[in-house]
């Protein structure tokens, strides 16, 4: 009765700090981003007293706000972005008179943890990867229109109108860490991963005698010598079928993929009553099911608890590996036997290897075109055009104004509105509703 009841205790304990972990260690995140609309361009017209016939003097709006995204090295996870998902910039400001340009919206920078992927969330396509210092902006802010002073010509002294400014680009993103670790540590739950890292590091994860005390990765930089240090990753444990989602540890396997060197911990005592070989060759095949190039990434194979471990276990996994064509180096990371030359060959390793790939971005933006869609059906004898990009540009029309409506009407022929219009076969002095505005149709 009271092994049950202690066993009850325990998982109960599992499960509150299991709660704990999901509230504090998130890596993946969907968001809102809007970057500013252009400022709209002005219509004025000189007004000093002794300036007769005063010309346009309309200024150009402002130019939108980016939203730009910087990586923060302060930061862990993706945890703020629980509490908020949707990121506006400042719109530019409207043009003024005397040729005066509107002020430009001010960019909204968002900080994330270094190692984050940025993706377009309806086509998970990689917009950028936040592996550096650099900033990237990921919205681009609209123009600001151009103001009634850009439209004056010798036979059009006098334009009444001017060009809306252009909205700033929007999209929804999901955002994926991905921990930068030039080592990382994989295994069953329980082959010592915890303590190992511990032990070669400053890393302080929770170290316990049962399954899945790892509830998120670790990071530790290993100090070699002086100026000699890497970056080592503490995996949750994998076991069967981790990548399809048993277990804890499938939802971190995406961590190893910056990883250049997998340090492959087993644990070789056997007294969990697992068989060593087939521990090896189960994390192998997660790895392989979850990214096939995991499977042929430059490995350690490192066999742990030696030190309780008998010695025809460890001359057996010994074998075993070799015959794979991989060398074995037994440790303990309890006792801290085999760590300093396990530490040494990981060092050697990594300088070997080249330095990591930045994830390729993936994401082409849609052509231009695509932003002018346009649907026109007809209700009864109406003609009824719905396009929400127009919408800014008949605020800007002065409709009394002959100037400005031959503007309008370049917009509609060019963007293809009254082709489709003649190709339904629209007679003259019909009435056509654009976006609520309705006008009869001349030739």
């Amino acid at each position: 009765m009271s092994v049950w009841v202690q066993a009850g205790k325990r998982s109960a304990c599992i499960a509150r700090e299991f709660r704990f972990w999901i509230s504090m260690f998130i890596d993946v995140a969907k968001i809102k981003v809007k970057a500013g609309d252009g400022g709209d361009g002005a219509v004025s017209f000189r007004r000093e007293k002794y300036v007769p016939a005063g010309g346009p003097n309309g200024g150009d709006g402002g130019k939108g706000g980016n939203i730009i995204i910087i990586a923060d090295s302060n930061l862990s996870t993706l945890t703020d972005f629980q509490y908020k998902k949707t990121f506006f910039a400042k719109n530019g400001e409207r043009g003024g008179n005397s040729n005066k340009t509107g002020k430009s919206g001010d960019d909204l920078i968002i900080k994330v943890p270094p190692g984050v992927l940025v993706k377009e969330a309806e086509s998970k396509m990689i917009m950028a990867d936040i592996s550096t210092d650099e900033p990237v902006i990921i919205a681009h802010g609209g123009q600001g229109g151009k103001g009634n002073a850009k439209f004056a010509t010798p036979t059009r002294q006098a334009p009444r109108f001017a060009k809306p400014g252009y909205p700033g680009e929007e999209f929804e993103l999901i955002l994926e860490l991905k921990l930068l670790a030039d080592a990382g540590i994989v295994g069953f739950p329980n082959a010592g991963k915890s303590t190992l890292i511990s032990a070669v590091s400053a890393a302080r994860p929770k170290i316990a005698n049962y399954h899945f005390t790892t509830l998120s990765p670790a990071l530790g930089v290993v100090r070699v010598g002086e100026e000699r240090s890497f970056v080592m990753a503490d995996i949750p444990g994998l076991i069967k079928g981790a990548s399809e989602g048993a277990g804890l540890g499938h939802r971190f396997l995406r961590h190893i993929e910056r990883c250049r060197l997998i340090v492959h911990l087993v644990d070789i005592s056997g007294h969990e009553g697992r068989d060593p070989c087939n521990d090896y060759e189960a994390v192998l095949q997660e790895l392989k099911n979850f990214n096939p190039e995991l499977a042929e990434r430059p490995q350690i194979v490192v066999g742990n608890k030696c030190d309780i471990a008998d010695s025809e276990s460890i001359t057996a996994f010994t074998k075993y590996i070799e015959n794979k064509n991989q060398q074995l180096y037994t440790i303990s990371a309890a006792t801290s036997a085999g760590i300093r030359e396990l530490v040494n060959v990981i060092y050697q390793k990594l300088s070997e290897l080249p330095a990591p790939k930045p994830f390729a971005v993936e994401y082409v933006p849609p052509a231009p075109e695509n932003g002018r869609m346009f649907n026109v059906t007809r209700e009864g004898d109406i003609y009824v055009v719905d396009a929400p990009w127009l919408e800014p540009v008949l605020h800007s029309v002065n409709i009394d104004d002959y100037e400005s409506l031959q503007y309008f009407q370049r917009v509609l022929r060019s963007s293809g509105i009254i082709d489709k219009l003649e190709e339904m076969g629209i007679e003259d002095g019909e009435v056509v509703n654009i976006m609520g505005l309705e006008f009869n149709y001349r030739y």
